[in-house]
């Protein structure tokens, strides 16, 4: 069975969905150092890229985000040090 240009007009409205979802979710520089630990934030934030990944049918970018936000909500993986709060 192929796919009709109907498919593809649904997937390119899809994909500017996961984008814009993806914006949303993401972490701001103006919130980072609040949000930086918390699990369920980071978790959205790699899910939605994964998400774009998937529908582009780049399932080998996909998969290290997925990982990582189940890292995050297994606790497997926790945030980096700030490097502007480092050891001097």
């Amino acid at each position: 069975m192929t796919h009709s240009s109907s498919t593809k007009i649904d997937n390119a409205e899809t994909l500017q969905l996961a984008q814009k979802l993806a914006e949303h979710l993401a972490i701001s520089e103006r919130d980072w150092h609040r949000l930086k630990s918390n699990r369920n934030a980071r978790a959205r934030e790699q899910v939605a890229a994964a998400l774009i990944f998937l529908l582009k049918d780049e399932p080998s970018e996909a998969i290290p985000r997925l990982q990582q936000a189940v890292g995050w909500l297994d606790r497997s993986i926790s945030a980096p040090p700030c490097p502007t709060h480092g050891s001097k």
